[in-house]
């Protein structure tokens, strides 16, 4: 399997002078695809591996002819992954030997579904009023995050089930309230592990001016943002690879605009902060919007 492009590559050099991809299977009116110059085909690759970085497509795309599987093993599309995904930290191969060797391998977030964590508690109600039981609560949510290849992530905590929230995530233009925008950066510590560290905050919503007591005094409201900081370890589990998010921080910071101070408040991770497992969804990536370019995320 090792040798099968350059395998490949040799077939195709010995058939004719005149190199071309693919052949026809059948006789057809129809231009065929194999007539493209190599520039468009290329270009079109391109397309279905879309700003998404949906490799999985390309990967099922190698598997039509010996001449797809050669364009789709072209280091360039595999280069320019890499760079979506680590940006400039990526410019050496060492000690991979192939851009796809290096996202295949090197830890990384996944962009086509969505990690997941289900957390389920009892809470103890109050007591009745005659005082003869105590009443408990079993209380389910959720926790969604989503990952992009240009560095945006969101964050969701709600009781509603994937079924119906999961789609609401595809883009960052989500209509849902409650749900956290904000930039995450990959960071490899020396102890060999990969992290995700995130900073969120809420969709800011204009208010419109209320002008009813416009003539009354008002007690004047110290103004001030909010932002929530993430930090989670990646890990793989079971055959699928990089498929596991573990919390180790997460925490609110408050900044006062009036005096610049910040407010630091940190949360302990417990029982209540479940792993969060990846869940692939096809949805994601079957539509591209654009093509893979070369820009990249600091």
């Amino acid at each position: 399997m090792a040798d099968l492009l350059s395998y490949f590559q040799q077939q195709l050099t010995f058939q004719e002078s005149l190199l071309k991809l693919c052949q026809p299977e059948l006789e057809s009116s129809q231009t065929h695809i194999s007539v493209l110059p190599m520039e468009v085909l290329m270009y079109i690759f391109r397309w279905v591996v879309s700003s998404d970085l949906d490799l999985r497509s390309l990967e099922q795309l190698s598997q039509v002819c010996r001449g797809f599987y050669i364009c789709a093993r072209d280091p360039e599309i595999w280069r320019l992954a890499c760079l979506k995904v680590w940006g400039r930290s990526c410019i050496k191969l060492v000690p991979y030997t192939s851009w796809r060797e290096m996202f295949l391998e090197r830890p990384r977030v996944r962009f086509d579904g969505v990690y997941i964590s289900k957390t389920t508690y009892i809470r103890q109600g109050e007591q009745s009023l005659d005082g003869f039981y105590r009443a408990w609560h079993q209380v389910e949510y959720y926790r969604y995050i989503r990952f992009f290849p240009d560095g945006h992530v969101l964050m969701l905590t709600t009781p509603e089930e994937p079924q119906s929230m999961v789609p609401r995530l595809r883009t960052r233009n989500t209509r849902t309230d409650a749900v956290l925008l904000g930039h995450y950066r990959l960071s490899q510590d020396t102890d060999n592990q990969t992290k995700v560290f995130a900073v969120i905050t809420k969709k800011k919503e204009e208010k419109p001016l209320d002008y009813k007591y416009r003539y009354f005094r008002r007690v004047p409201v110290q103004e001030a943002d909010q932002s929530f900081h993430v930090g989670l370890q990646l890990c793989s589990s079971g055959h699928q690879r990089f498929n596991k998010l573990i919390w180790i921080h997460h925490s609110c910071h408050i900044t006062y605009k009036s005096t610049g101070e910040t407010a630091v408040t940190a949360f302990e991770i417990d029982k209540m902060y479940t792993p969060l497992f990846f869940a692939r969804v096809r949805s994601y990536t079957a539509f591209s919007e654009r093509p893979l370019s070369v820009s990249v995320h600091e």
